[in-house]
């Protein structure tokens, strides 16, 4: 090897343990909380975020699905639900190996996503958060969490399951719009279920209110972690403008950006833990987001469902005795937990997992 290539080689090298020795070292620390970005947790959360996109709906309730069986293996479905009126899906389940009640929510549908995109970029703040003065979130996304059929049935699972494991960590997570709906169950769960241990993590998660909203949110889920993807478009949406920071959407801390580092064929991935702004000029906000490829795959995953026609799903005849529906057609397929042969370590449900 020439000069020129050992010393191209010597740059990345020294690069590369510069990044490293931020991004997984750091804590990020504020008055009231210290944030610890775990990598290991994110390429598992990342999968269940995956999973939930799943249409069969059989393989995916018995976590047989091609989507199920790599680091979530073991997991179970206490409760899937499905909002058929408004193409929603969401599930609530305990893993064994985390120790913790895992809540994910599915994104847009990939065969609406480019309309999604586009009306983002129009709309504006459009409904008080209750109960809390001069806060102003986005209607579509508060409304698909808290005006569908997903809230009672998660709300209901998650109760089920803390009466049997006790007080275990709690683990929401979702991708797009799924993670809009993660961020806002996470607060419904702090705010009026009284959890304690409620943890969140997104993955190209749009902004969802403005600043008063940020600063009641990061209050009360302190443990939050927003992955973004290097020129994904979504966490650029809604625009944020500099210059009306009391009318703009915002980002609540702390941002996790995954970018390239390198040349040639030397490139690295960086993982790098924001500042406690949310809205870290040095992180996603440096580049453009002109991204949709960006925004369906993260760590190598893909966030998006195998069938892009609507809102299709599949079912077979073994789900009919955990199959409840609604008077609008809406489904929910329940466990009974007692009867579960899955249990949980209790013990040592104080140490939970770090984001």
């Amino acid at each position: 090897m020439d000069g020129k290539k050992w010393l191209k080689v010597v740059i990345f090298l020294c690069l590369i343990a510069v990044s490293t020795g931020r991004e997984f070292k750091v804590k990020a620390k504020n008055k009231h909380h210290a944030v610890i970005y775990n990598h290991t947790l994110a390429t598992i959360l990342v999968e269940y975020a995956s999973a939930v996109y799943v249409s069969d709906l059989t393989e995916l309730f018995a976590w047989t699905c091609s989507r199920c069986n790599g680091l979530t293996k073991g997991f179970q479905i206490l409760e899937l639900i499905v909002d058929v009126q408004r193409c929603l899906q969401a599930f609530v389940g305990v893993a064994q190996d985390l120790n913790a009640i895992v809540i994910a929510f599915r994104g847009t549908q990939e065969s609406s996503l480019q309309n999604w995109i586009e009306d983002l970029y129009w709309k504006q703040l459009d409904i008080s958060y209750p109960g809390m003065e001069d806060t102003m979130v986005h209607h579509g996304f508060y409304s698909a969490y808290h005006n569908t059929s997903l809230r009672p049935g998660v709300l209901t699972a998650v109760k089920s399951a803390k009466e049997f494991y006790g007080n275990i960590p709690i683990i929401v997570t979702g991708h797009s719009m799924g993670g809009a709906m993660a961020a806002f169950c996470g607060l419904d769960l702090t705010v009026h279920l009284g959890c304690q241990n409620v943890s969140v993590m997104t993955f190209g998660q749009p902004r969802i209110g403005n600043a008063a909203f940020v600063s009641y949110y990061r209050e009360r889920v302190p443990n939050t972690i927003r992955v973004t993807n290097r020129h994904d478009i979504v966490p650029h949406l809604p625009p944020y403008y500099q210059y009306f920071p009391h009318k703009t959407y915002r980002h609540f801390p702390r941002e996790v950006w995954l970018y390239d580092l390198g040349f040639g064929s030397l490139v690295y991935t960086v993982e790098k833990v924001c500042d406690n702004s949310g809205e870290d000029p040095s992180c996603s906000r440096s580049v453009k987001g002109n991204s949709v490829k960006d925004h369906v795959r993260y760590f190598g995953v893909k966030l998006s469902c195998d069938i892009s026609a609507g809102c299709r799903i599949v079912m077979g005849n073994g789900l009919a005795s955990y199959r409840t529906t609604d008077n609008d057609g809406n489904v929910i397929f329940s466990r009974n937990i007692s009867s579960s042969v899955l249990r949980m370590n209790v013990e040592s449900s104080e140490e939970g997992k770090s984001l």
